[in-house]
């Protein structure tokens, strides 16, 4: 029996990768998988005034007056999943002249903060015998395999068949098509020849992990609020709709796996039964710092045992 710790859209908190890696000592799990959105979506400028820093961080303006109290911001934005860098005013003025001068910088920045978080992977788990699988989502940069690629401590998952004590997994981060043309987005077509490869190199697709960041269409997992054409919520939020993949459904209703993993619409944390397949999106709470995710026990002849919903 083979304990898992699955979590996904951190979004670069650093406070819920930490929690992450410690999942194991936490819940007994050998095995980590994260599936999906790594990495952060915004940079925060900490902008050098004479003797202070000013920052504006949803939509609060603070000074900071000494070292301690930056220091203290830096850490605060790292765990809400943002990027933070210290600039003049100067260079302000130029990043708001110069897009292309703000994308190097935010991809720097996301290359460096992921590379420490390989850094915090490998101190954590190196010389224990837990495994870790990642697998970036659509709003992950291809950049972002890169340096998982080059990590000690961490698998990267895409695209794979990887066994598990006798379980198969396949996965992939790539979504259906959604309103912000995120960087790993296709079609539900293309979306089913990505997964045909990986599904036929399985031996027993009836006893395998589907690890796949998108969830199935109109299975509750993935209830997102309705939009309008300016991508505003309808009915303050209350008006939700399905928005999953037809594909990832598709696969799931045909080859029966024992389980599949999912995430990508936050709010639709939540368990599902797809005919004899147990489905699971853990939702995620991320800006807040909170790790939500499930505790699954699995075999590689009886499936799954036990699972339970976590957070913290």
């Amino acid at each position: 029996m083979t304990k898992v710790f699955f979590a996904t859209d951190l979004h670069g908190s650093e406070i819920c990768w930490r929690k992450f890696l410690n999942a194991p000592g936490f819940y007994g799990a050998s095995v980590l998988i994260l599936g999906g959105d790594m990495t952060g979506k915004a940079l925060i400028p900490i902008i050098r005034a004479e003797r202070q820093y000013e920052v504006t961080l949803q939509e609060h303006r603070y000074v900071l007056k000494s070292e301690d109290e930056v220091q203290q911001m830096e850490r605060r934005i790292a765990g809400h999943g943002y990027y933070s860098v210290r600039i003049s005013r100067d260079e302000m003025t130029e990043l708001q002249a110069d897009p292309g001068l703000v994308e190097r910088l935010f991809q720097k920045q996301m290359q460096s903060t992921l590379e420490q978080w390989m850094a915090l992977a490998k101190g954590k788990l190196e010389g224990t015998p837990v495994r870790c699988y990642v697998c970036p989502g659509n709003d992950d940069r291809p950049e972002t395999d890169e340096v998982i690629v080059k990590s000690e401590a961490v698998e990267l998952a895409e695209g794979r068949v990887v066994e598990i004590d006798g379980v198969e997994m396949i996965s992939t981060g790539w979504s259906n098509p959604t309103p912000w043309e995120t960087y790993r987005e296709c079609s539900e077509e293309q979306l089913t020849t990505r997964m045909a490869p990986m599904i036929a190199g399985l031996r027993d697709p009836g006893r395998a992990i589907f690890n796949l960041h998108c969830p199935p269409y109109a299975s509750k997992l993935d209830e997102a609020p309705a939009l309008d054409r300016e991508l505003r919520p309808l009915q303050a939020g209350q008006l939700l709709r399905p928005v999953g993949s037809t594909a990832v459904r598709d696969a799931i209703m045909r080859y029966q796996p024992a389980l599949s993993l999912h995430g990508h619409i936050h709010e639709a944390r939540g368990v599902a039964r797809l005919g004899r397949t147990l489905a699971i999106n853990p939702g995620s709470s991320y800006e807040a710092g909170i790790l939500q995710g499930t505790v699954i026990e699995i075999d590689a002849r009886r499936g799954v045992s036990t699972y339970a919903l976590v957070s913290g």
